[in-house]
């Protein structure tokens, strides 16, 4: 009882620390994100600031110059007021064509077309506001994308650290399910597969689902391993409970044993949450990683061409032994006949 007590002490002080120094490296980087954002928004708000003053100050010269163009104007009109007054004083009576000189209309302009607004009309503000969140936008997402990616490669190096050799076990695999020799590669037949060890029924073998598991499970720590998933349009991945239904068709979910990602039509990636959780993924991933951290209650996905993260589930609560999953998916005519690939996981990657 003493040393069950003490091994869990260890364990439990194993955990803090790693907790720790995962804690202090996610508030590392959520200040270089903060700090990226805080630079974005202030350059995005100094640039519209900028283009506002740069209307004022049109709409200030603008004004300037209509009232110069105005002042000139009077001054002429002065003046030609005055030369009337004196040629309307003189013995000899003014000729039509003089008074035309004088009342001609054209060096003048109609005071009721001139209109200068005495502020950035609403319209100005409201058309550089909406340039300004599609700019900031656009750089939100590139800027986001610019600080993860290096954190996700600094992350995937780490995860690297708990890289495992799994093998397909045959005893799992759906009828349908076609194994290589080496046990690193599934697809799936048109029809079952009548040999050993397929030809008998096993309690461990999936009948409902075109799945097959991973020879060793995982009760505890950290594991890693990658699937080369390129030329298919319907997949699953991820780990399972050893205690899951095989025989029956049943939600897939964490709350029966499953936490999983899947492929469905080509283009449509879904995490099995409780609530199914839509990935709009901006590439297709050609290499899945998947990490668990048994103590931590984490299941992640990584596209590991593309060195991003695709999808987590945290704060699970596991229980038992862990497997690997995989399901190549239906054959679907030959549309989707390439294998599900276990790949060696590099250490410089």
């Amino acid at each position: 009882m003493i040393q069950e007590r003490e091994d869990k002490i260890k364990k439990i002080t194993h955990t803090v620390e790693r907790r720790k120094g995962n804690g202090e490296q996610v508030i590392l980087d959520s200040v270089k994100v903060f700090n990226a954002l805080m630079d974005l928004f202030n350059k995005s708000q100094n640039k519209l600031y900028e283009e506002l003053n740069e209307k004022k100050r049109a709409a200030e010269m603008e004004g300037k110059e209509t009232i110069k163009d105005l002042e000139q104007e009077i001054t002429e009109l002065k003046r030609r007021d005055t030369e009337l007054e004196q040629l309307l004083h003189t013995a000899d009576q003014p000729t039509p064509l003089q008074l035309y000189t004088f009342l001609s209309p054209s060096l003048t302009t109609n005071c009721s077309d001139i209109c200068v607004d005495s502020y950035v009309s609403v319209e100005t503000v409201r058309k550089a506001l909406s340039q300004l969140q599609r700019s900031l936008n656009e750089e939100f997402t590139k800027t986001v994308k610019e600080i993860r990616q290096p954190m996700v490669s600094e992350e995937l190096k780490r995860i690297h650290q708990h890289k495992v050799n799994v093998t397909l076990d045959p005893d799992t695999a759906n009828p349908f399910l076609i194994l290589s020799k080496d046990g690193k590669q599934v697809s799936c037949g048109d029809k079952k597969q009548n040999r050993f060890p397929f030809c008998c029924d096993n309690p461990k073998r999936f009948d409902k689902y075109i799945d097959v598991l991973g020879k060793k499970g995982f009760s505890s720590g950290r594991f890693y391993f990658e699937v080369q998933v390129s030329g298919k349009t319907d997949w699953s991945l991820g780990v399972v409970k050893e205690s899951v239904n095989r025989k029956e068709e049943i939600d897939v979910k964490p709350q029966n044993g499953f936490w999983t990602l899947i492929l469905r039509n080509g283009n449509e990636y879904t995490a099995c949450a409780e609530h199914p959780v839509s990935l709009p993924l901006r590439g297709k991933p050609q290499k899945v990683g998947v990490f668990v951290d048994y103590e931590e209650g984490l299941v992640s996905f990584y596209d590991v061409e593309a060195r991003s993260h695709i999808y987590s589930y945290t704060g699970q609560s596991f229980t038992g032994n862990l497997y690997p999953l995989f399901s190549p998916g239906l054959n679907d005519e030959g549309k989707n006949s390439a294998a599900l690939i276990i790949t060696p996981v590099s250490n410089t990657e």
